[in-house]
């Protein structure tokens, strides 16, 4: 029987720093340690719990001293849900933090010029800090994760449902969610009157080991407008519970603007390539920018912070610096929102995305707002942008990027050099990617321009925009 690693307990360790995915950082006998949830200028006992060849990880104790620089989280789930990490970090230091974030992984990952960095602006921050999200997705578990209190109380629990945050890390634990600073009212009061509802009608909430239960999602949207739509994902099909419950949300939000429903059996939550039904309104909201309109429909992306996204979009409008007569290739283009901004610029927008649904409401969003200049693609980027397709729709003069957190398949970043657009503007909310793809593209460009915007206050997440120009 092999014996259990035991690992030390490093005493009285002071937190230098803030680095990758948000985690504090401190130092032991040369070696970095990451922990989460400090703040620089604690020091702290800390319990190493991962060895690494170049670091270790571990977690928090005993507190010896509080860092000046801490502020009182204001959320009751602080520490255990991963939404809001940096809660406990002034404001003003996050968005340092996320500047020097970008700045270091531009220099270390993307071999950036130093010349080239110092064009970096400073980060633009979020006019809200709480309640700026226009979407939130919950999920129903029959295995509540437990606090520590609870635990210690040494109590039996019958009711182990809840309707919140997956704990990170525990794909099967599931915070039950009392109030959310992220999405605006009446967000909480729809949670919880789900979850009140389905507790007093004995409806069952998921187990996803078992792939067992009734309630699995609850997903909801709401745009600047003050449009709202909610989403209920069920395991399986029962009509009379499944109206009960869409009819007491309908009934206790009359206000509702849509209401859907699907029947979801796989394994996983994904609902992208399932059919998503309109119980009562319509099969999407509306969100406005500059008088144009865009439909947001139930698989539609959309970024997340409405506010900042008219932010993001006027710096991409000011990168692409279009006079009336350039081709732009839109990449990644979602519901065609960037193609639509940034049309009456151009004499022609071609957008490609890999999600057909998306691509019809580019199409209806741009009809909705008389844009004729657009075009837009269903594809798999990789494949579709190629020569041919290039011959076919016209050299590019400018090139707008918004990949996936993942960033930029190699191949497109060849056809990107095949093609030779004299500007490329790339937006990401990965700096990391940002950086690694930048790296492939500095033989032929150089960067002009570099644009942090804070789109998530709170995490260590945040959105940036380059500027590369052709040598």
């Amino acid at each position: 029987m092999s014996k259990r690693k035991r690992y030390p307990l490093l005493e009285k360790v002071h937190i230098l720093d803030i680095g990758a995915e948000g985690k504090a950082i401190a130092k032991h006998n040369e070696k970095i340690i990451f922990i989460p949830r400090l703040v620089p200028g604690d020091i702290v006992d800390i319990q190493i719990c991962k060895k690494r060849r170049k670091f270790l990880e571990g977690f928090p104790v005993k507190f010896h001293k509080y860092s000046e620089k801490r502020t009182e989280p204001y959320c009751s789930h602080f520490g255990t849900c991963g939404g809001c990490k940096w809660q406990n970090l002034p404001y003003e230091e996050q968005l340092r933090y996320k500047q020097k974030q970008i700045y270091d992984q531009l220099h270390r990952i993307g071999k950036i010029p130093s010349n080239q960095l110092e064009k970096m602006s400073n980060i633009i921050p979020s006019q809200k800090t709480k309640y700026y999200r226009n979407k939130l997705e919950y999920t129903f578990s029959n295995n509540r994760w437990l606090s520590r209190e609870e635990i210690d109380s040494g109590k039996e629990f019958s009711d182990m449902d809840a309707l919140g945050f997956h704990v990170p890390g525990m794909f099967d634990k599931v915070i039950d969610i009392v109030e959310c600073f992220h999405q605006p009212s009446p967000s909480n009061e729809i949670r919880n009157k789900v979850r009140e509802f389905a507790k007093l009608n004995g409806l069952s909430f998921f187990d996803i080991r078992k792939q067992a239960g009734f309630l699995r999602n609850l997903i909801i949207r709401n745009t600047s407008t003050d449009q709202w739509m909610v989403i209920v994902s069920f395991f399986y099909e029962d009509k009379e519970k499944r109206e009960a419950v869409l009819e007491h949300i309908a009934h206790s939000f009359s206000n509702l603007t849509s209401l859907m429903y699907v029947i979801n059996s796989k394994a996983n939550d994904t609902i992208t390539d399932q059919d998503i039904k309109l119980f009562k309104g319509k099969d999407h909201i509306i969100e406005e920018m500059e008088g144009l309109k865009f439909k947001v429909g139930p698989k539609s992306f959309y970024q997340t912070n409405s506010a900042q996204a008219y932010e993001l979009y006027k710096i991409v409008r000011k990168f692409a610096n279009l006079q009336g007569n350039e081709v732009v290739y839109d990449l990644y283009t979602g519901t065609g929102t960037i193609a639509c901004f940034i049309s009456s610029g151009a004499s022609h927008v071609i957008g490609i995305e890999s999600i057909p649904e998306a691509i019809e409401d580019a199409g209806k969003n741009s009809e909705m707002n008389g844009i004729e200049n657009t075009d837009f693609y269903t594809g798999d980027i990789k494949d579709l942008f190629n020569d041919e397709f290039i011959i076919k729709n016209g050299k590019p003069d400018v090139i707008i990027l918004d990949p996936p957190r993942a960033g930029i398949h190699k191949d497109v970043i060849r056809n990107i050099q095949s093609a030779s657009p004299d500007r490329i503007v790339y937006i990401s909310c990965n700096p990391a990617t940002q950086a690694r793809d930048i790296n492939y593209l500095l033989e032929d460009y150089e960067v002009l321009e570099i644009q942090p915007v804070d789109m998530f206050p709170q995490t260590h997440h945040v959105e940036n925009v380059i500027l590369l120009n052709r040598k």
